[in-house]
């Protein structure tokens, strides 16, 4: 059964629970099955359909290899709660679904859940785009500022050509300077990160999964600046920090078992060190990702495929930078439990059925990302991000230096540019100049084999220029050109018989010529020790 996969957009979760849906539907196998001395068509037993729900999840670009058969049964229990099966009796509306043989069926209505519509641009109540600091006219002007404050605006004059400012031609007259507040610089860390992240998912416009007026720029600057030496934010207010028993437990597991020689060894100490972190974790008021970014990450769920990996990383780098700091903190030291605990070969199995690497993924995955209205794909989508996160922690959760330096050198460039007082003209009378705001483009990956494409293509085309100047440059003496054009025609055939393609005749003379035999070599007199 072929699936797609649901591009970045508003309610991807929907589209997603009735791509599940239809593919359900469409793929379950069904048949006769006997039940109490009955028997009932066009149905299956609920063990078939979680054998089969779970091999489509597994191979599904949306979902994953790390599901597990639990997780299956849960869905299932999903289907029968929203009516997208029922019992061959008609029943549904509960979760009573097990890993059984009891037998279900599909109604005859539609199952497929609505999605809204987004209210046009045009219509009223719309949402109106969200203004951007591009377009704040009294960023490169002062308003209200009359001729009586000449004095003051003095003070913003670049004091360096006042005393040669006869010797200015016209039209290059220094004039006063806005200067950068606190608030413009904010504004130009949140639109720069936002703008690289729309790209990047390929949307029209962010509006739809984020909510703009929720984004703190601080926590921006903050995320991105205020780092210790191993990449961890630092926070300033230790209140929002995790506590000191909870730190030391994650250090605990993290170095297992070369911590602390004076930690208790009984057996299953490390259980019990492990279900004290997950506790915490779940005792969180809301998930370490936020209900407020939860649609975001939802949406780079789409990016998670084998040849857009490092775009999902980008994205999700740019994702995690809008948590708050407390809550960034918290994210990146769990993913590093995790991975080390994944990867240690020394720890014991902390549970007796599932794997230490599945059991982390399915332990934290709820406290991670999760909707604060429940959604009925929250776990699948869920263990998706995480696995993913685990995986890439390193690079997910590490400053992108390239944002750091086009921010800075975008806030220095506003800094130093001469930006003209609202009502002030030209010397020549015309209407004040606005510096303008630098662009940044960002570039678009490409495959591999594009990659060498492009690379062979560039090469050549430098040693075509190559050629062209050894036969125009008039400098170089006949004997130096006739040596040089030789020698490259020895490296490079390919270009040289382009440039000088060769006639038939010099094609038939190709064949190699045999040299003549040394008759003239005279034999040499031995040497004897009679002479």
């Amino acid at each position: 059964m072929s699936s797609r996969v649901i591009t970045p957009g508003p309610y991807r979760a929907t589209k997603l629970w009735n791509e599940v849906t239809r593919l359900f539907r469409a793929g379950m196998p069904l048949r006769k099955h006997r039940q109490n001395f009955r028997h009932y068509s066009s149905c299956f037993a609920a063990s078939a359909a979680v054998e089969w729900m779970h091999q489509l999840l597994r191979s599904n670009s949306n979902f994953g290899p790390d599901v597990t058969r639990q997780q299956t049964v849960q869905l299932l229990k999903k289907f029968l709660k929203n009516h997208v099966i029922e019992d061959v009796k008609g029943r549904w509306g509960s979760e009573d679904l097990e890993d059984n043989n009891v037998l279900y069926r599909f109604p005859s209505t539609s199952p497929l859940k609505s999605i809204p519509c987004p209210a046009s641009g045009s219509a009223p109540g719309s949402i109106k785009k969200r203004p951007s600091f591009r377009d704040k006219d009294s960023f490169f002007r002062f308003r209200n500022l009359k001729k009586q404050h000449e004095d003051e605006a003095e003070e913003n004059v670049d004091p360096a050509p006042q005393g040669g400012g006869e010797n200015h031609p016209i039209g290059e007259q220094q004039v006063p300077r806005r200067e950068l507040t606190e608030e413009d610089e904010q504004e130009i860390w949140r639109d720069i990160t936002l703008t690289h992240l729309q790209r990047i998912l390929g949307v029209a416009s962010l509006d739809e999964v984020l909510d703009h007026r929720r984004i703190n720029p601080q926590n921006i600057i903050h995320n991105m600046t205020n780092v210790n030496k191993h990449g961890v934010v630092t926070l300033d207010d230790k209140t929002n920090d995790l506590p000191h028993w909870v730190l030391s437990a994650m250090k605990s597991l993290a170095n297992w078992p070369k911590y602390d020689s004076a930690q208790p060894s009984y057996p299953g100490f490390e259980r019990d060190v492990f279900k004290t972190v997950s506790d915490y974790f779940y005792s969180l008021p809301q998930p370490v990702l936020t209900y407020e970014l939860y649609e975001l990450f939802i949406n780079v769920l789409g990016l998670l495929q084998s040849h857009c990996e490092r775009v999902a990383i980008e994205a999700l780098q740019l994702c995690t930078l809008l948590l708050p700091p407390s809550s960034r903190r918290k994210l990146q030291l769990l993913m590093r439990m995790m991975s080390r605990i994944s990867q240690n070969v020394d720890m014991p199995r902390l549970h007796p059925a599932i794997g230490t690497r599945t059991l982390m993924i399915h332990t934290f995955s709820g406290c991670v990302l999760g909707s604060a209205v429940e959604c009925d794909l929250d776990e699948l989508l869920a263990t998706r991000l995480i696995s993913f996160l685990m995986d890439h922690q390193q690079s997910i959760l590490s400053v992108p230096e390239y944002l750091l330096s086009a921010i800075n050198d975008h806030i220095q460039y506003l800094r130093a540019v001469q930006v003209p007082i609202d009502g002030v003209s030209n010397v020549d009378g015309g209407d004040p100049v606005c510096a303008p705001m630098p662009m940044y483009a960002f570039c678009r990956q490409i495959s591999g084999a594009e990659f060498e494409q492009q690379k062979l293509e560039s090469s050549q085309k430098a040693m075509e220029e190559l050629l062209e100047m050894l036969l125009t440059n008039q400098k170089m003496g006949e004997k130096d050109r006739r040596k040089k054009l030789k020698q490259f025609q020895k490296q490079y055939p390919d270009i040289y018989s382009r440039r000088f393609p060769p006639s038939d005749g010099e094609k038939m003379s190709d064949k190699p010529k045999i040299k003549p035999p040394l008759f003239n070599i005279r034999k040499t007199k031995a040497f004897s020790i009679r002479n």
